[in-house]
């Protein structure tokens, strides 16, 4: 099967895609022996030899998928120019060169997917795809229902109308709420001012849902790799999509799904069998078993025949 040159060179993990056209512009690729410089060029990773500054690629690394739940004060990229603590620092034992699909805000905490699968990462990201981001706010005053209706409908913001979002109150204190927002759009610091816009700043924010995935109990600060089943329902999204968009047929939103049972700490929710970090300590799986075990239903024990005659009579003889 063949692919393109650049996507090979960034699933081996040595470069992004980017990065990988502008060493292909320069002639620091070959194929088979030829420096190649056309971004387009297509080849077969099982029989073509692809080499970088004259080294051989590495063996492409399999797709892996991690959830974080990124704590406030922790910047939400690999690097920061300002030498600010990045999420790169409380990635303790991967090995595997994982990047954000997205970011949150220096002061939001919550959930954060980090993978090397590029496609799936872009497809999560595109405005086309509507994938649902759930939000729990406490913000500054108590809303109205016309300021709630308000937010569901959009508001208009600077860089336009936002987009039908979900509002839905959780509770209320005498001078503060909590609400539970959705949302379909990506825009920088969307629910901040979104809610700016109705008059009731956001003092807490914090991601529990992206996508077909929660948060559950996961601490802030840690991480945990997806569950089997958790990683084939976003790549059975994905797929389903590009079927969709090859149809034809226009998208429809990734909705968010119910909070799924949670599995023993330290036992993978799949199996039973233990997932560990480089480091040896076991991972937190709030995911819900792949195949529980049910067992079955007992029925009653029918009487035994002696239990259903009536007793004998002994006859006494004089």
């Amino acid at each position: 099967m063949e692919v393109r040159l650049q996507k090979v060179i960034a699933a081996s993990g040595l470069a992004s895609r980017r990065k990988a056209e502008e060493w292909i512009a320069q002639g620091r690729v070959t194929i088979n022996g030829k420096i190649v410089r056309e971004l387009g060029t297509r080849i077969d990773p099982e029989r073509d030899h692809v080499k970088v500054d004259g080294r051989h690629l590495k063996a492409v690394e399999p797709y892996a998928y991690l959830l974080l739940n990124k704590p406030k004060g922790i910047v939400s990229t690999l690097n920061d120019p300002e030498g600010r603590p990045t999420i790169e620092h409380l990635l303790h034992g991967v090995t595997l060169r994982m990047f954000p699909v997205g970011r949150l805000d220096f002061d939001t905490e919550g959930l954060m997917l980090l993978t090397n699968h590029g496609e799936l990462a872009q497809a999560l990201l595109h405005p086309r795809y509507h994938v649902a981001k759930v939000y729990l706010a406490k913000v500054k005053g108590v809303l109205t229902d016309d300021e709630i209706d308000q937010l569901a409908q959009g508001v208009n913001l600077e860089d336009g109308m936002t987009a039908p979002s979900t509002v839905k109150k959780v509770r209320k204190a005498k001078e503060n709420s909590w609400l539970e927002v959705t949302i379909y759009e990506g825009r920088k610091h969307q629910v901040k001012r979104m809610f700016e816009a109705v008059g009731h700043p956001v003092l807490k924010l914090k991601r529990i849902r992206f996508g077909p995935l929660a948060l559950g109990d996961l601490l802030p600060g840690e991480f945990r790799y997806l569950t089997d089943r958790e990683a084939n329902t976003l790549r059975g999204i994905f797929q389903y999509k590009q079927e969709q968009e090859a149809a034809g047929i226009p998208p429809r939103p990734i909705r968010p799904q119910k909070p799924v049972r949670q599995a023993p700490a330290g036992q993978s929710a799949r199996s039973g069998e233990r997932s560990v970090r480089s480091g040896g300590q076991p991972t937190r799986f709030p995911g819900k078993p792949a195949h529980p075990s049910r067992e079955p239903a007992r029925r009653p024990r029918r009487p035994t025949d002696s239990a259903r005659r009536p007793p004998r009579r002994i006859r006494r003889t004089a």
